[in-house]
């Protein structure tokens, strides 16, 4: 193929590095997910509980917060690749201890917190390294690719858990996921070149100085809090598919929306990359139409209609996700890029989970139908306002950085 034919995610994909921390990616993506159906079935075996299946399931989740926020920064303390190589061989290390038989359920509660806090600092250092080994031009359709392959390793993940529980046994499952964590250590450590921690000396190549605030990250941060209200209607799935009078099967189809649309939009993400580290139109529009088809549960009930609108509202957000990261890693400074890009991500880890437990609040007030619409209407609202940050902020960032000699040469 001529190299002035290649689209963006070619270009993406034919760099080793990245190739490297994709396939790690997908790897521990799909061994967590195993992982997750698992322990949700060894510990309900145990217990006859629900509340303590619920509860193992939400210790996979939960502790990143804290994770994010006091780790993230070791991204740009230490070296990025020696960061994911520890922190997944430390998961490995922690997800084999869940596999020794007969643990006890509270140090098997214990360990599942650890490997959730240990993943933190490996998604901020993955995603601030990808900036690094990436062109600019291929960026966002790295990201893109990202999107879409973390979509099918959680789908594969899930849709073949069960069946590896079945075969294998939990035991075996869990041992199965504390391999995928030192498979990633070793792709990573073999197929990633090494490079020195991130310095304040490298932020010339950036386009904001280390020590300046950037409006546009709160605007970008706020577009990350919104994404959770996008996810709500995968919280109501059942309740709205009973509301409507389908089955279980309806059920499926509802929660397969919103992922089968995330696929579409990161290959159209990949496919049509956009510049957008000074223009807030391309992140902003996106944010602003995927709360639309939400919006529009409320007039064109029905689970068919409901499977179509989720499905385009995650085409959407997923547009803008793409495009949003791209920007961090472009607007960010190299030695703060890995506490922000852990951050962010806590970020929209914490949205997701306080947005799916307030729709269900709602839904018993008012039907998952009209508690979809109204997340749908806030998330409009949250876009719209960030996107008014973002406007106000470049013109006092472009007078900070190219005009600010004008006054002196006036004069």
């Amino acid at each position: 193929m001529n190299d002035t034919k290649r689209t963006p995610s070619v270009v993406a994909m034919r760099v080793g590095e990245f190739r490297a921390l994709w396939s790690a990616e997908m790897l521990s993506v799909f061994g967590d997910q195993v992982a997750r159906v698992a322990l949700a079935l060894l510990v309900f075996a145990r217990t006859n509980s629900a509340v303590l299946a619920a509860l193992t399931y939400a210790l996979t989740f939960v502790p990143a917060i804290l994770g994010g926020l006091l780790l993230s920064g070791l991204a740009d303390r230490f070296p990025r690749r020696t960061v994911i190589v520890v922190a997944d061989a430390g998961r490995g290390c922690l997800a084999a201890a869940m596999a020794v038989p007969g643990v006890p359920l509270p140090v098997l509660w214990g360990l599942i917190g650890l490997l959730t806090v240990v993943g933190a600092p490996f998604k901020a250092a993955q995603l601030a390294l990808i900036t690094n080994v990436l062109p600019k031009d291929a960026l966002q359709a790295g990201q893109a690719v990202r999107q879409v392959g973390s979509q099918i390793a959680q789908v594969a993940g899930f849709g073949l858990g069960g069946v590896l529980v079945l075969a294998l046994g939990t035991t075996a499952s869990l041992a199965l996921n504390a391999a995928t964590f030192f498979v990633s250590a070793a792709i990573v450590r073999v197929w990633v070149r090494s490079r020195s921690a991130p310095t304040t000396d490298q932020n010339a190549e950036d386009s904001v100085p280390a020590g300046r605030p950037d409006g546009r990250l709160i605007a970008i941060f706020m577009l990350a809090g919104l994404t959770g209200l996008l996810v709500v209607p995968e919280g109501l799935a059942a309740p709205f598919a009973s509301a409507a009078g389908v089955a279980s099967f309806g059920v499926g189809l509802l929660m397969a929306a919103d992922p089968v649309g995330s696929a579409v939009g990161g290959w159209w993400a990949a496919r049509r990359p956009v510049e957008v580290s000074s223009a807030w139109r391309p992140v902003i529009v996106p944010a602003v139409l995927a709360g639309v088809p939400l919006g529009l549960c409320a007039v064109l009930p029905g689970a068919w209609w409901a499977a179509a609108l989720w499905a385009i509202s995650g085409i959407l957000s997923t547009i803008y996700l793409v495009r949003m990261v791209a920007a961090v890693g472009q607007l960010v400074p190299n030695a703060r890029r890995g506490a922000v890009m852990g951050r962010l991500s806590t970020c929209l880890y914490t949205s997701q989970g306080v947005a799916i437990l307030c729709g269900g609040v709602v839904a018993d007030q008012v039907g998952p139908a009209t508690a979809v619409a109204l997340a749908g209407a806030a998330a409009i609202f949250c876009a719209v306002v960030a996107g008014l940050v973002w406007q106000s902020a470049r013109p006092r960032q472009v007078r900070g950085v190219a005009d600010e000699p004008a006054p002196a040469i006036a004069a």
